[in-house]
C-alpha cells in the first residue's frame, strides 16, 4: 500500500536529486514529497544514503508505532534522532568550541 513520504536533503549530488524527482515532487529546494510504496521508498532511501557524500538527508514515512511515523537519517547533522522506548526524540550535538591557537614559543 502506498503512503505519503517526505524526504529532506541538503547538499546531495545532482544525480540523486534527479532520481528523487522521478518519483516525488520538489515543492521547495531539497524537500521531496510523494506517495510511494514501501519497496520504492526503501530503494530510493538506499540510493540517497549510499551516495550522500558531504550532504545530509532525513526521511519521514508512516509506521505502525506510537508516533505513527518513522524517521531515518543519513549524513552529518547537528540533530540526532534517539530512540527512547519506541519514541523517537531529537537531541542536539554540542557545538564544538573553536580551537584556541597556542602562543608561539
Amino acid at each position: 500500500m502506498s503512503s505519503l513520504t517526505v524526504l529532506n536533503t541538503t547538499a546531495v549530488p545532482d544525480h540523486v536529486r534527479g532520481a528523487l524527482t522521478r518519483w516525488m515532487i520538489e515543492p521547495t529546494p531539497g524537500l521531496y514529497v510523494g506517495t510511494l510504496s514501501g519497496r520504492v521508498r526503501d530503494e530510493l532511501w538506499h540510493v540517497v544514503s549510499a551516495s550522500i557524500g558531504a550532504g545530509a538527508a532525513v526521511l519521514v514515512h508512516p509506521e505502525a508505532n506510537e508516533q505513527g511515523y518513522a524517521l531515518r537519517t543519513a549524513g552529518e547533522r547537528r540533530r540526532i534522532p534517539l530512540d527512547f522506548d519506541g519514541l523517537t526524540l531529537i537531541a542536539f550535538r554540542p557545538e564544538e568550541p573553536p580551537e584556541i591557537a597556542s602562543p608561539p614559543d
